[in-house]
């Protein structure tokens, strides 16, 4: 469709074809009609023979059933119609002009080949005009034709006649010419607008369906954030108060606390999920209450969860993107997590907060002292595949892997001017 001269005009369906048929017979008899008509008016003494007029009416509309199936073979046979009627005394002129316009704009508007088109029109046009000058010509020499009508001069009433004649099948053939093309031409554009239009609404529909599953993937992140922090510490809390319910039941009460206040907070930001996913425009009027100024609370939920952990900040604290804060918050959660989950008991955590000039990075660090790289790895890869599709979102980078003096790092890093540059790739990818 992109290259109009490729494009090809599609054959017409059923109901085009029982409507040529149509016009083929009403022309056939409407030419029989105006035929005798033409007759008893007088105007041509020396009619033809009825087989010959059957021959050049037949040949000139009974082949417009065709018309759009075969168009050049049409318009050939009407015009060898057409020649006949004119040259052997036919009585008919309305219909058969009629019928050869109608081929003529037929080739014009149907045929495929262009070229082929151009070419038989022109011969055609060629052809008749050739025709019409010889019977003008001779007809001036003959005493018999055109009676009464002065023959002498260059401006005599005979030359004015020929010059009407001639004028006139210019016109004629002109407008077959001119109103085929357009009809082609406005076919072409349609199909073209058809195409164009049953393009825009795949890609509406692929648009629907990457944003519901940029939607999904943001839903899932939020699930995991929630669920895998918030129940990992009940979880390790509930532990800790089981084995020294009877012992300590202070601490176990501690332990309970934190459980008690952990569970309250992952309820509160589930509601909010849900809150956000039933009417999205909270979303953007809710306060938030998650970024790096938080670092320290989480700090201390992952201290009083049995992980000593321990917050630097570096550089000069200076605010941040929304959606960048959220990002480096939320690797954060997750990097203590999977502290909790995978570094073993007796293992310690440090986390870094740098404001360079050019970057805002945050580190998580731990010594892993019970277990290694190979056994932490059997979780199920969504938490780092979170964190980089988050901080990807708004143009930063994450480093997840293993220390040379043991342990496991991840680093997050956010340039200022990315940080900046990606505020809707972000608020797709990275919704909190």
């Amino acid at each position: 469709m992109e290259d109009h001269a490729e494009w090809s005009r599609p054959s017409p369906g059923r109901s085009g074809l029982r409507a040529d048929i149509a016009l083929a017979l009403v022309l056939a008899l409407a030419s029989v009609t105006t035929a005798l008509l033409y007759q008893r008016t007088g105007m041509y003494p020396g009619a033809a023979d009825p087989w010959v007029w059957a021959v050049g009416l037949g040949l000139t509309t009974l082949p417009l059933a065709l018309r759009r199936l075969y168009p050049v073979p049409v318009a050939i046979v009407v015009s060898i119609g057409f020649f006949v009627c004119g040259q052997f005394g036919v009585p008919e002129v309305l219909i058969i002009n009629i019928a050869l316009f109608c081929a003529l704009y037929t080739v014009g508007a149907w045929e495929r080949r262009r070229a082929l088109a151009l070419w038989v029109r022109l011969g055609i046009g060629v052809a008749m005009m050739v025709w019409i000058t010889v019977v003008l010509i001779v007809s001036s020499s003959s005493d018999d034709a055109f009676e009464g009508i002065s023959r002498s001069g260059i401006f005599s009433a005979y030359a004015t006649f020929a010059v009407i004649q001639i004028i006139t099948n210019l016109l004629y053939f002109s407008g077959a010419y001119f109103f085929g093309e357009r009809s082609w031409r406005s076919a072409r554009q349609q199909a073209l607008l058809e195409a164009q239009g049953r393009e825009l609404d795949l890609e509406r529909q692929t648009s629907a369906a990457q944003a519901i599953a940029l939607d999904r993937l943001a839903i899932a992140r939020e699930l995991h954030d929630v669920v895998a922090h918030h129940v990992s510490v009940m979880g390790i809390q509930a532990a800790a108060a089981r084995r020294s319910i009877e012992r300590d039941p202070a601490r176990a009460v501690a332990a309970l606390g934190v459980v008690e206040e952990s569970a309250g907070t992952a309820v509160d930001e589930l509601r909010r999920l849900v809150g956000t996913l039933r009417d999205p425009a909270k979303e953007g009027s809710a306060p938030t209450t998650i970024g790096v100024a938080h670092l320290s609370e989480l700090v201390a939920e992952a201290q009083s969860s049995g992980t000593p952990t321990t917050l630097i900040v570096a550089g000069e604290p200076r605010p941040i993107p929304m959606l960048v804060d959220v990002a480096l918050y939320r690797v954060v959660q997750e990097a203590l997590t999977n502290v909790r989950k995978h570094a073993g008991r007796g293992a310690t955590a440090e986390v870094r907060l740098r404001f360079g000039t050019d970057a805002v990075e945050v580190e998580v660090a731990d010594d892993g002292v019970r277990q290694e790289l190979t056994q932490r790895s059997r979780g199920s890869g969504l938490g780092l595949q979170g964190m980089r599709e988050r901080i990807g979102a708004v143009g930063g980078t994450v480093h997840a892997g293993r220390r040379e003096r043991g342990g496991f790092i991840v680093r997050a890093c956010v340039q200022n001017e990315l940080a900046s540059a990606h505020p809707r790739a972000a608020a797709a990818a990275a919704a909190s």
